[in-house]
């Protein structure tokens, strides 16, 4: 495979869910890691969706990163041909804390919110490589575990989490990933 656009991380907490039971689909995306390497330069970066009424704009839908530049890369590069494709690169702040073997938690501020996710209840360490589908256009090798619980509060108040039974790329909805890349 001949690689033209890739990015690789270290310390990724990922989420996706619903914020209330019977969605057709995920309306909260949370992915976001310390460390993120990219063609362009390194930075805390990753994607919130947050879009609490489905039939409405997306409160909040961008690639992040105190890096603006750095997130501006995710949109025609990684996630060209999707819906994200599109998505701003909106200034934020990133803050991973890993305090395994319990838990991992990620502190994002952006457009005048605060997320934060707790994901705890492990699943034992593995490999991982997926190839590309229709929502995740590329490939992704990594190591992760996948978390069984999941917690987020929104402006300090906390949101219902309804996991699926798989992200749209065909991992687990909720992860910690040490580290992994994309590539396409």
């Amino acid at each position: 495979m001949d690689v033209k656009h890739w990015t690789s991380w270290e310390a990724a907490v990922d989420l996706v869910a619903m914020t209330e039971a019977g969605l057709a689909g995920p309306n909260l995306i949370l992915h976001v890691a310390r460390m993120v390497h990219t063609p362009v330069g390194s930075a805390p970066a990753g994607m919130v969706l947050f879009q609490p009424d489905p039939k409405a704009t997306p409160k909040v839908m961008a690639f992040v990163s105190p890096n603006t530049k750095v997130a501006a890369y995710f949109g025609p590069h990684i996630f060209a041909g999707t819906p994200f494709e599109n998505a701003p690169a909106l200034d934020a702040s990133i803050d991973i804390v890993v305090e395994l073997p319990e838990r991992v938690r990620s502190v994002v501020k952006v457009a005048g919110h605060t997320f934060e996710t707790t994901l705890s209840k492990f699943r034992k360490q593995h490999i991982v490589h997926r190839i590309s589908s229709e929502h995740a256009p590329f490939v992704s090798q990594g190591v992760e575990t996948t978390a069984t619980h999941a917690e987020v509060t929104l402006d300090g108040k906390p949101l219902k989490v309804v996991l699926p039974n798989a992200g749209p790329n065909g991992g687990p909805p909720a992860l910690w990933a040490p580290c992994g890349t994309y590539a396409r």
